[in-house]
């Protein structure tokens, strides 16, 4: 009988391929390139990641992660290591250690199911500042790729300059409502002037030209116990807040407002980044991660399934298999004035998730509560580039205007409680219990006050703040 439940299980996953196989799920597998591309590009051309070990493996964890989810679940470069690893010029092993280092701990956090209480005591308006404040960073970043342009068009910038900054922003305007794959034309008319400029002018002559054959992974790195140290210690440790709040714990609350009837556990989500990096960065594949931030760019230029990433999943491995480490050239003449336009608005995509920050609540002051929350959080986000930092502001600031409204005692006597409890929560939660109904009743409540409370996915009010999430429990703890 297994063995007919699993054929059964197969034919249904073939039939929603090919029943979601479409231009738009094509065009949303390129959502996350604004991102991808840029590090993936300065890390190979440095020498700090083997190329074709990225795209083999890239691809497999895209296509892998496809169909575990069964959402457009992204994968993406863990962006502070690859910041740190770019700014202090460290090698390969050094770079590799960080994402084995990172991986190990997200995987034993995920293992032992304690990233799922952390994401189930903090307040939904921290949640939302971390969307927010990676939105925000991600529009300086998209500035970033942008500002070296000019106005000026000249033979040597004809591809590269700020009227295609201007038309690709307001082409992707035009089809923001409409079902027009922008990122997919975007993406094409970027190849054509990247193979115009390597192969139709001489300044494609200053670049390695794509080679055909038979490429794999043939890169083994043995990290020594100082290259792991210096690899996990600087740049390492700053990424574990960033994964484990954006790519953990925001990529789930995101995945229940765009997908509620595919939950994504944050244990699950978890042990997959771990999984990653502590399979591919043995062979030098860039230290992958998960994101909201990524996920957000490609629903809105079309995915609503996993066949977009099963997509990119398959095209990334075919590019990894014929052409590997020599795509690195042609990449380098990818125009920055699309990617920059497609990181934009993945941005505004991901910073709009604000909108349900009050589903739930009705009383004005705690409307102002959590938004005061949440531009903390932000805030700090942004002004340290460090998640961890912006995690602590918001949950400081929660915890101090709860007291102003509960009263010390009562606070105190609330805050016990969830201390004295976590054990038995710890014990007694179940990541794999939650269902499609719970998912929709978090997300999209429509009942009365009472029944509001108690299915909120994450806490809404800050007299909840140490409270555990209601689906991990038996009896669920709501407001009063």
């Amino acid at each position: 009988m297994p063995s007919l439940n699993l054929a059964s299980s197969g034919r249904n996953s073939l039939q929603r391929l090919a029943r979601n196989f479409n231009l738009h799920e094509l065009s949303g597998s390129l959502g996350d390139l604004g991102t991808l591309l840029p590090i993936m590009i300065s890390l190979a051309v440095a020498g700090q990641i083997n190329l074709t070990s990225t795209l083999w493996f890239g691809g497999l964890w895209n296509i892998i992660s496809g169909f575990i989810f069964q959402v457009p679940m992204c994968v993406q470069p863990m962006k502070a290591i690859a910041a740190t690893v770019l700014a202090s010029n460290m090698n390969i092993a050094e770079n590799m250690s960080a994402g084995l280092g990172v991986g190990a701990f997200i995987f034993f956090l995920g293992a032992t199911r304690t990233i799922h209480l952390v994401g189930s005591y903090t307040p939904l308006p921290v949640v939302r500042g971390i969307q927010l404040g990676t939105g925000v960073s991600l529009i300086k970043k998209a500035a970033d790729l942008v500002k070296p342009l000019q106005w000026k068009i000249t033979s040597e910038n004809w591809a590269d300059h700020y009227t295609w900054v201007m038309l690709a922003f307001i082409f992707v305007i035009i089809c923001y409502r409409t079902r027009v794959p922008s990122a997919l034309i975007l993406f094409l008319i970027g190849l054509i002037f990247a193979l115009v400029r390597m192969f139709a002018t001489s300044e494609g002559a200053a670049y390695p030209r794509p080679v055909a054959g038979g490429h794999y992974p043939d890169t083994v790195i043995r990290p020594t116990p100082e290259e792991f140290r210096t690899g996990f210690v600087d740049a390492g440790l700053g990424q574990v807040p960033l994964t484990a709040l954006n790519s953990v714990i925001a990529l789930s609350a995101l995945i229940d407002d765009l997908f509620p009837d595919h939950h994504a556990d944050t244990s699950v989500i978890s042990m997959s980044i771990g999984a990653m990096n502590l399979v591919g960065c043995w062979f030098g594949s860039m230290p992958f991660c998960h994101g909201s931030g990524g996920l957000a760019g490609q629903y809105r230029f079309g995915a609503r399934s996993e066949v977009s990433i099963i997509i990119l999943g398959f095209c990334k491995l075919l590019l990894g298999i014929i052409f590997g480490s020599s795509l690195v050239g042609l990449l380098q003449l990818f125009p920055k004035s699309i990617l920059g336009v497609m990181l934009f608005i993945s941005a505004i995509e991901l910073a709009s998730s604000i909108q349900k920050l009050d589903a739930n609540v009705s009383d004005p002051a705690q409307r102002r509560e959590n938004w005061v929350i949440m531009l903390i959080t932000m805030g700090a986000i942004t002004t340290f580039s460090n998640d961890g930092i912006g995690f602590l502001a918001g949950m400081a600031a929660a915890v101090l205007l709860s007291m102003q409204r509960l009263g010390l005692r009562t606070w105190s006597a609330r805050f016990m409680e969830g201390v004295v409890a976590l054990p038995r929560h710890w014990r007694d939660q179940n990541a794999f219990r939650i269902t499609a109904t719970d998912v929709k009743q978090q997300t999209y409540p429509h009942r009365d006050e009472e029944d509001r409370a108690s299915s909120s996915g994450r806490n809404t009010g800050l007299e909840e703040t140490f409270q555990p999430h209601p689906n991990d429990l038996p009896k669920p703890v709501t407001s009063t």
